[in-house]
């Protein structure tokens, strides 16, 4: 996406709202794949970028087609928040005194 004020401004006029985050994802990620196919339907290499995911980590599965893909994206864990929640939930670990090495 261009970065320029036009492509900020072509970016408010796609994607609404969501401008400002779509860009910034982008700037985390890579570029926006297109979020529908020529029907109208959702693709699945846009709910991939949605989650952070490399591309093709569903997408480039062999014999895994459209319905599968999303599918398994939709029961799939976004690795940032699976990370941010060991973050808030996971107790810290307690220092052994015998295994301090001191």
């Amino acid at each position: 996406m261009d970065g320029g004020v036009d492509g900020v401004r072509g970016a408010d006029r796609r994607w609404g709202p969501y401008a400002a985050a779509i860009t910034r994802w982008e700037m985390l990620t890579r570029p926006v794949p297109e979020p529908t196919d020529a029907a109208g339907r959702l693709r699945a290499d846009f709910v991939e970028w949605m989650q952070g995911l490399d591309d093709g980590w569903v997408t480039a599965t062999p014999g895994l087609g459209r319905p599968a893909q999303l599918t398994a994206l939709g029961n799939g864990v976004v690795p940032q928040q699976a990370a941010r929640a060991l973050q808030l939930l996971a107790p810290p670990f307690p220092r052994c005194p015998r295994c301090a090495g001191g």
